[in-house]
Parts: structure tokens; sequence; C-alpha cells
């Protein structure tokens, strides 16, 4: 440390005075201890969300931080996490769940251009694997689309169509089939055998499936079981069913009651559920420029998220 007299000179060199000095310095040692603070908060919500992204995590902490006289921007808290390794890498995998190839009836999209007003009124369905030390178990999830609440679940050992018609049974006996709903899913053996179709019409609920198997057509449905892996560690590889299982009931838990998402004006699907009317979506739909004359790689110039 620098005795005073060298301070002052010092301060006087650069055109400060030693008052304006000493309040940089506490500020500069107040701004650290909130930083500080927030990698603490960020750090014990990542005990229950290990993968959640820095936006939602933000989210979550804001009202923690005002009660505290904390201003910290969204990309100010970016960069802070990303300073301190805190930022998610999105991991890659993939493996076939969906056999169109058969012989049984395929039904037409009926939700294109759908506009939801309310729950219950468009249920998706997809199935997703679940790795164990023993070999794979399979997902089925039912997701009502306007409120992103799993509404039926169902973790298989094989991929036979009773893992997707326990989720179904769930959906229906939790939420009931109202007049009019809807039932999407690709074109899986498991959605257009006997058995599934035959549920659904005796439970008068409009059949819907898309077009080519393109999983775009069920976006949804892709989107919450990249949620449930990504974020709430489905990714794993489990020791065998009964440890999934356990950690898939704390997943869909913690997706259904805590997780905000930005398709439903930021709240939690639980709480979607019970609005009615035109959730705020907090994104916009991807964009692409087009390919200049050169031929470089079209780039997107806005993002559609979740």
């Amino acid at each position: 440390m620098y005795p005073l007299v060298y301070k002052g000179i010092l301060c006087g060199l650069f055109g400060f005075s030693r008052q304006a000095w000493y309040d940089n310095r506490k500020r500069r040692s107040s701004f650290q201890m909130q930083e500080v603070f927030i990698l603490r908060q960020v750090k014990q919500l990542r005990k229950e969300h290990k993968r959640m992204g820095a936006e939602k995590l933000h989210l979550l902490i804001k009202d923690t931080l005002l009660d505290h006289n904390i201003k910290y921007g969204r990309d100010k808290f970016y960069y802070l996490l990303q300073a301190h390794g805190l930022l998610v890498k999105r991991r890659r995998s993939g493996a076939r769940t969906t056999n169109s190839n058969h012989l049984y009836r395929k039904y037409p999209n009926l939700i294109r251009d759908i506009e939801l007003q309310s729950p219950n009124r468009l249920w998706v369905s997809d199935i997703t694997y679940i790795r164990t030390q023993k070999g794979f178990v399979y997902l089925s999830l039912v997701t009502d689309a306007y409120s992103k609440k799993i509404v039926g679940w169902s973790l298989w050992p094989d991929l036979t169509s009773e893992g997707a018609l326990n989720a179904l049974r769930m959906a229906v006996e939790v939420e009931s089939a109202k007049q009019g709903l809807i039932h999407h899913s690709d074109r899986g053996i498991q959605y257009c055998c006997h058995d599934y179709v035959n549920y659904l019409k005796g439970s008068k609920i409009d059949i819907s499936m898309t077009d080519n198997g393109d999983p775009y057509e069920n976006a949804i449905a892709e989107r919450v079981n990249g949620i449930l892996k990504d974020e709430y560690e489905l990714n794993e590889v489990f020791s065998d069913y009964h440890e999934a299982l356990e950690a898939t009931k704390r997943a869909i838990h913690k997706y259904n009651t805590l997780r905000p998402h930005r398709s439903i004006g930021l709240m939690c699907p639980v709480d979607a559920h019970r609005q009615s009317g035109e959730l705020k979506k907090h994104w916009k739909k991807r964009i692409y420029a087009a390919k200049e004359k050169s031929g470089e790689n079209t780039k997107p110039v806005s993002r559609n998220q979740g």
C-alpha cells in the first residue's frame, strides 16, 4: 500500500482528488461484493436446475436482487456467468424412437396454423430414450400445447405401445378430454396402432399427425424432450430403471412447477395452465437472411427459443 502522501501525488497526476480515489475504490469493492452475491444465488439455483440457461436464471433471481437493491442487467449477467464458467454447453445426441414404416393408418395434420386460447385444446405427444447401465428405457410424454405443461407421462422398458398408452391414460384421467381436443403426434407405430387409436376415439379426441415425419411439425413435443434432457439431467446414464424413474419424476416436477418459459409469458407451465387468452411470447421466430450471390452461408438474424 502507498503512504497517503504518495496516493495524493498519484491522484493529482491523473487529475483526481484523493477523495475521488477512495470513492472509486469503495464503488469497486461494493460492485465486487454484489457479483459474489449473484454468483452464490446462481450456484444455489443450479443445485436444482443444473442446466438452466442464463436468461431464466436471471429471471428467477431478479426479485432477490431487487430486494438487496442490486441492479444487474441481463447482458451483464450473461458475461458474469461466462467469465466464471457457469454457462451451459449444449449437448447433441440422438437415438431413433420413431418407426413410421408400418401399415397402420396415418392421419392428416389438423393443427397447421392453429391458434390456441386455452389449455386442453391440443395435446402433443412424443417418445424419447433415457440411458441406463442395463440399456435404454423410453419416456412417453403428453404435453399441453397451450401451457407447455406435461399432463401425462410414462417411463417404459421398451418401445411397445403400452408406454405411450399409459401416458395418454394419465393425461385423460388427470385433465379429462374436453370436446374438440386434438391429439397430435408423429407417425410412429406406437401412435398409429389399434390400441392407441381406439383409446383416442373412445375418449372422443381428434387425431392429428405430422405429414411426413418432420420433427418441426411436432416442435413443442421435441422441445420438451430437449429441456428435460439438457436442463434436468435426463441425459445422464442411470444405474437401472428405478433410478431413471425417480430422476424423471423430479425432472417433470421441476419443469412443470419451477421453470419459466418464454413462450408462455415467462410463467411456469402449471401457472399458464390456469390461464386463458393469448399468452405473451418473449421470442421472435427465426428469420433467415437471403444468401448472397457470393455463395456465403445463410445466417439467422433473430432467434426463436422456448
